[in-house]
């Protein structure tokens, strides 16, 4: 029988847990440990939430990986490469490689009878993954690509519409500025919104035959070709491979190819999702700084509390290595209260707000309408284990105090 875990369960049966004052700590170090641990499960929930909703917009937009002609330096007036059945299917045979789809970009300008706006356009082809853009439709529906006609129905933003007073159904006139200008008239199919300013206030989708057309290009040239991958973490590895397959290839005008991914194209954006990482490791840092102090004081006042009950005990023959196991068991029932009832009221909070959406953002400022949770098994299991073992670590100094208590000064006498 571990006699140690016997009197620390006794210790802490309500009957046997001492005067008001431990008990007091007891409930205290508790509630901390509870409210911390919330806090911290409601803080990586939501920053990785965050990062993980910006990055889907920022890949349903332009994809994980392009290859693009090195010339075009990421303009939006793009000189060609071009597609061959061969490139396509060796990117597709890839380990890790979802999906590969053309595409090509021109700028132009949005004009109304009041208003004109100037826009990227971006063509697509029939091996455009629409899924994205279907999940952020807010009217209409997407247009459909076919190898023979071509369709002269755009996508455009709840921003753009809104900008230019448009509406799904109408009609307006794109300008392209070359020599000669080109003009095209289209019809709006579709309104999306991803709340991300850097997509919705620019990007138009339209039929790829368009802007060939615009170029003067063959139906094989295209800006580029944007890649899906599997896994996120493996975009610089892909990024490296595929580099290292198309960095001998060259087009027919004798042009190199160059390989980016999606960091690449938004700088900025990835630099400040990296600073999120910061202010989350400053949070934990102090939750658990907090609930470690709280653990270590009630642990103090247990142990001048039971100064003679350790006295007893010793003088009974009992080391005191085996008294320090017998509090740290019971401060162990106390942290193990706290992370129970901290992952209770912290997954409470995630699922409410993931599925009720109850905490609203203003989508201009935050890219989201309501703060976004992601919700992962690893993240808790590793945030449960990474709590209880500083605590425990902080406990340990404590209980060493044991150690200097002497039997003959503790002991009383009534």
């Amino acid at each position: 029988m571990n006699i140690e875990y016997f009197i620390a369960k006794r210790l802490a049966s309500s009957k046997e847990s001492g005067n008001r004052l431990s008990r007091l700590m007891s409930i205290v170090a508790v509630v901390s440990i509870a409210l911390g641990f919330a806090v911290m499960i409601l803080t990586i929930a939501i920053v990785t939430g965050f990062k993980k909703n910006i990055f889907d917009k920022l890949v349903g937009g332009n994809a994980h990986i392009q290859i693009i002609n090195l010339d075009s330096n990421y303009s939006f007036e793009t000189n060609p490469i071009t597609a061959t059945k061969d490139l396509i299917d060796e990117l597709n045979s890839f380990e890790g490689v979802l999906h590969v789809q053309k595409f090509i970009t021109k700028g132009g300008i949005i004009k109304t009878e009041q208003d004109n706006q100037g826009v990227m356009f971006k063509g697509i082809d029939c091996d455009f993954d629409t899924a994205f853009f279907a999940k952020c439709m807010v009217e209409g529906q997407m247009f459909t690509v076919s190898d023979t006609a071509t369709t002269n129905d755009i996508l455009i933003s709840k921003k753009l519409a809104q900008l230019l007073r448009l509406k799904l159904g109408d009609k307006l006139d794109a300008y392209f500025v070359q020599n000669p200008p080109r003009i095209r008239r289209f019809t709006i199919c579709g309104i999306y919104s991803t709340q991300l300013e850097e997509i919705d206030k620019s990007l138009v989708l339209c039929d790829i035959k368009h802007l060939q057309k615009i170029y003067g290009w063959t139906k094989n040239q295209i800006s580029g070709l944007e890649i899906n991958v599997d896994e996120i973490k493996n975009i610089e590895e892909m990024n490296y491979a595929i580099s290292n397959l198309v960095t001998f290839n060259t087009n027919e005008d004798g042009s190199r190819l160059a390989v980016t991914d999606v960091t690449q194209l938004y700088p900025h954006l990835f630099a400040w999702l990296d600073m999120l990482d910061t202010n989350v490791i400053i949070i934990l840092l102090l939750t658990i700084a907090v609930a470690g102090f709280n653990m270590v004081s009630g642990l103090l006042i247990m142990l001048m509390e039971r100064t003679s009950m350790i006295g007893i005990l010793e003088s009974l023959g009992m080391q005191s290595i085996n008294i320090s196991k017998l509090f740290l068991y019971r401060t162990a029932f106390i942290v193990v209260k706290g992370l129970i009832i901290g992952n209770i009221i912290g997954i409470a909070c995630c699922l409410l707000q993931h599925h009720f959406g109850i905490i609203k953002l203003d989508a201009a400022s935050y890219f989201v309408s309501t703060v976004p949770i992601n919700l992962n098994l690893i993240h808790l299991v590793l945030l449960n284990v990474s709590s209880a073992l500083v605590i425990a670590l902080a406990l340990i100094v404590p209980s060493l105090i044991i150690t200097r208590i002497s039997p003959e000064k503790t002991i009383r006498f009534e």
